[in-house]
């Protein structure tokens, strides 16, 4: 007595053959360690994207010490093999052995560094970029920034100042002082196209000129308040900016803001290459509504420049708590997601599990998972799959790129010595 034969895809046939996994991603790329079936897990969002991705935007979670800095730092690393280059915001200094294996000096900005950046410089790719471009480009920042330190949405009228103020500066390198004095004493004939008064504008607008003022007075000056003072190889493989002396500021979101401003405008240029732009610390950036929609901003322009933002944090309860339930500030939060196709998360503490779920739509099994990962593990969402992948560092790697606790070790010898 035969059995009539029996068809199905692998996709069913693994249910009556547990031993046959899926397979991991089908990616030449570069090598991050092994996942749960210890076969070898690579990754590269631009080789996955679009066949994978919809956007080569990165979210990177965990707590302190589970390996997420180790995870960015090794990936900007062995990416410049294959010709990836890497801007990186640093609010913390730590990105100071990656710059060393790279060849380059992180440029670190703090009062009396000398180090000055013009958030409203053009770029070196100024004459590749359309006017009507940067003009919106430095117009959204200024509006964000400024909302962000007077801690509302700007009125129609201050955001018609705005405008109106950046429409009347001639240089084709502005300065935030220059604009500051634009808003402080605007003409009659811009007044004039909002059928307004020079006096009425000015009043209007005299608490955005003040917050503007404020980035380049005290101790801010030197900083954002003249014309960028740094020559940049952005050819190089690596520019890492160095926020730590600033990290005490209560509007580093703002300066955060201002820096992230600088560097977009050399690397979001045609011809700029493929390359990545890591926000660390960037629940800073979140926790103004004025900088979360410029960062959501920029996120959505990545594919059109060839970009992939990093955006890390420690907790995907940041994304919740940036705003009240059903405010703009928490949606705008909440969609970095979608704009982050590839997660990275490393282990959470029980009280994050349940945001983390909610968020990321886990199954029950990563519910349980996350909480119990052990350092150097992470769940990776691409896309539409799930790995559980285990990091692995070269001895080069762990020594003199990710050593993240090098600082804590010294300081703990000297005590004890």
């Amino acid at each position: 007595m035969s059995r009539p034969v029996h068809r199905a895809t692998t996709a069913n046939l693994c249910a009556l053959y547990p031993f046959l996994a899926g397979s991991g991603l089908a990616c030449d790329a570069v090598y991050i360690g092994a996942d749960d079936a210890e076969r070898a897990f690579c990754f590269d969002p631009w080789l996955l994207y679009p066949g994978v991705l919809t956007n080569p935007n990165i979210l990177v979670a965990g707590q302190i010490g589970r390996g997420k800095s180790a995870l960015v730092k090794t990936l900007v690393w062995r990416e410049l093999v294959f010709g990836h280059r890497a801007a990186i915001l640093d609010p913390k200094g730590e990105y100071a052995g990656l710059a060393a294996a790279a060849g380059v000096e992180p440029l670190r900005l703090a009062p009396g560094s000398g180090v000055r950046l013009n958030p409203l410089d053009p770029g070196p790719g100024a004459d590749e970029l359309p006017p009507t471009e940067i003009a919106r480009r430095r117009l959204s920042l200024v509006q964000s920034i400024a909302s962000a330190a007077l801690g509302r949405d700007l009125a129609p009228i201050e955001k018609a100042a705005c405008q109106l103020a950046m429409a009347s500066l001639t240089s084709s390198c502005p300065t935030l002082p220059e604009l500051a004095r634009a808003l402080l004493e605007p003409s009659e004939a811009a007044a004039a196209q909002i059928r307004t008064t020079a006096a009425e504008l000015a009043k209007a607008s005299h608490d955005v000129a003040l917050e503007v003022r404020r980035l380049c007075e005290g101790d801010l000056a030197g900083l954002f308040d003249g014309p960028s003072t740094v020559a940049v190889d952005w050819d190089g493989p690596l520019v890492v900016l160095d926020l730590s002396a600033l990290a005490s500021e209560e509007s580093l979101g703002i300066l955060m803001a201002c820096a992230t401003a600088w560097i977009h405008a050399a690397v979001a240029r045609p011809g700029a290459g493929q390359r990545f732009l890591v926000l660390d610390e960037a629940w800073r950036l979140l926790s103004h509504l004025g900088t979360a929609r410029w960062l959501r901003a920029s996120l959505k322009l990545s594919r059109q420049w060839g970009l992939s933002n990093i955006v890390v944090l420690h907790r995907l309860s940041d994304l919740v708590a940036a705003g009240d339930a059903g405010s703009e500030q928490r949606a705008l939060a909440e969609g970095l997601l979608s704009d982050t196709e590839t997660r990275v998360i490393y282990a959470q503490a029980d009280g994050e599990v349940a945001p983390a779920a909610e968020l990321l739509g886990l199954s029950a099994a990563d519910r349980q998972r996350i909480p119990q990962l052990e350092r150097g593990w992470a769940l990776w969402k691409v896309g539409r799959s799930t790995h559980l992948v285990e990091h692995h560092l070269s001895a080069f790697e762990a020594d003199f790129i990710v050593d993240t606790d090098a600082a804590m070790a010294q300081a703990s010898a000297e005590v004890a010595s």
